[in-house]
């Protein structure tokens, strides 16, 4: 027998899950367990880090979510009505519940969000197919019902989830954190598995790795709320059960079902998705009326962009810009440079600041002549290698300033050439960092504001500098540390949590367009009406 944790929430279930992507992976390494699953709430951030970080230890990713599902349907927002959604957690069997997935991810948020982003049952039937369901924690539906005593609606519902997602890709989720909630939730969920036959899986809704950690996510959550440890009428985790338990421990708890132990390593087998990286997906670009190769509408911008450029142009001028158009042909990236300068010359026909441009495009001539960059290579001697050679294993790197106050705009042109459904700005999270972390961990051990700053401030300013390099480099925090228990709790407490994600927000500048919908790559979230996507 080997058992598979189905059930997991990384650090990127913000403030709640204290899970770490390469700890975890680690962990379940050291319990010798060949897979694990993420299953975030509500998202999917950290879907890309997780399978990098598994697949370099040799472990199985499986990509998942715990999704809200609306009580009603997602437009639906009454308050005390709408804002307690019930949970279930989602595992993409392949390429197409991946896909699925993501736009149940993404439609939760920008069209299902009232709190929490939201899905419903109509979205559920259309993006059901490759997907894998589990009845989820306490506030799944499912549960829910039975503790409600309502074993007719309970059977009624379990039934339903079976028809829409097949009678092997629905499970009934065992779980025991040693919650009496969790006792009679048990016996009604292996009523209803004797009585329909829909199988069981065994869960434990790890938030950590380790007992020993439930502290620290205790001071996470928190952190969230904005209360201190000693409130007691704050949520908090019932048990320190929630880690990532060992395959002894799991049979210990369950071991009159030893098949919902085993349907965990079944549903791992069947959850097959991979990733590929380092492949190009360039959105097509629309050629302008009269013009159907866009290859040789490259070749006339470039031609009348050298004449316009180098009136006197010389046959070493010629023979460059033929070498540079050819490396750009042979490396598959014509569209890409026809896309960059389209919006460039959007700009500035539109009197939008525009920077001359810097980093290595400015030794490209066809930048040049493109007015993608306003920087002559030649005059400078600077080398088009730099930009781009056979040898490059990435794409090249164009860097483009647009005035702050109008860059907006330049984004809507590109929403409006290739689609909304193609065009979204990047996510990114905003970490505890070390000055940060300290104030936000002694205001959740309730110690005053006035001696959270005087430690904070031992800490060097400066980009980069952890907890670690201050207590080796500052002496007066080292003795504080070190002859103080209150002061040693706030650091060893502040470094368990430093540098995981506190907050996601919309990138400043970065925008990805794409070929297909954005969500058949990755999910979206939205963020102050503006759609990010969830990758980084």
């Amino acid at each position: 027998m080997s058992f598979v944790h189905l059930h997991v929430h990384s650090e990127y279930s913000l403030l709640d899950g204290a899970c770490r992507i390469d700890g975890l992976v680690a962990r379940a390494k050291a319990l010798g367990q060949t897979a694990v699953a993420v299953t975030d709430h509500g998202v999917m951030y950290g879907a890309v880090d997780f399978y990098r970080a598994a697949k370099q230890e040799g472990i199985k990713p499986i990509i998942g979510c715990e999704v809200y599902v609306a009580p009603r349907t997602r437009f639906d927002r009454v308050h005390e009505v709408d804002d307690r959604p019930y949970h279930l957690v989602l595992l993409c069997r392949n390429e197409q519940g991946y896909r699925n997935l993501s736009a149940l991810v993404s439609r939760s948020f920008t069209e299902g969000f009232y709190g929490k982003p939201r899905v419903d049952w109509e979205l559920l039937t259309r993006y059901h197919e490759g997907i894998i369901a589990l009845s989820a924690c306490l506030a799944g539906q499912l549960p829910r019902l039975l503790l409600a005593g309502d074993y007719a609606g309970a059977k009624a519902h379990a039934l339903a989830m079976r028809d829409l997602f097949g009678p092997d890709s629905y499970y009934l989720e065992l779980q025991d954190h040693g919650i009496p909630q969790q006792k009679q939730v048990l016996q009604g969920l292996v009523a209803l598995h004797q009585e329909t036959g829909i199988p069981l899986v065994a869960t434990n809704d790890a938030h950590y790795l380790t007992r020993q950690d439930a502290a620290i996510q205790d001071v996470l959550m928190c952190i969230q709320m904005g209360k201190t440890v000693e409130d007691p009428n704050r949520m908090r985790f019932e048990t320190q059960e929630f880690y990532l338990k060992s395959e002894q421990e799991m049979a210990a708890l369950f071991p009159d079902w030893p098949e919902a132990l085993e349907n965990t390593a079944k549903i791992a087998a069947d959850c097959n998705v991979d990733f590929q990286f380092g492949v190009y997906h360039l959105p097509e670009f629309k050629l302008p009326p009269g013009y159907t190769d866009g290859d040789a509408y490259f070749e006339t911008l470039c031609r009348q962009g050298f004449a316009r450029r180098y009136p006197q142009g010389s046959e070493e001028y010629e023979k460059q810009l033929a070498y540079e158009m050819d490396m750009i042909r042979q490396m598959g990236f014509v569209e890409y440079f026809l896309i960059v300068s389209d919006f460039i010359g959007y700009a500035k026909s539109h009197d939008i600041p525009v920077g001359p441009g810097r980093g290595s495009a400015a030794g490209s001539m066809v930048a040049y002549c493109l007015d993608i960059t306003d920087v002559d290579p030649m005059k400078y001697s600077l080398y088009f290698e730099r930009f781009l050679n056979p040898e490059r294993v990435s794409m090249p790197d164009i860097d483009m300033d647009f005035g702050d106050t109008r860059r907006g705009e330049v984004v809507d042109y590109v929403r409006r050439k290739y689609g909304d459904d193609h065009v979204a700005q990047i996510v990114t999270f905003g970490t505890m960092a070390a000055r940060g972390v300290i104030r936000d961990v002694g205001r959740a051990l309730n110690m005053s504001y006035a001696d959270c700053d005087v430690i904070a401030k031992l800490v060097p300013a400066g980009p980069h500098v952890t907890l670690d390099d201050a207590l080796r480099i500052s002496r007066e925090l080292r003795e504080k540390y070190e002859g103080d228990e209150q002061v040693k709790k706030l650091i060893d407490t502040a470094r368990a949590l430093e540098g995981m994600p506190r907050h996601a927000s919309t990138h400043a500048a970065g925008v990805v367009i794409t070929k297909r919908p954005v969500v058949d790559y990755v999910p979206l979230a939205r963020n102050d009406d503006t759609s990010s996507s969830a990758s980084t």
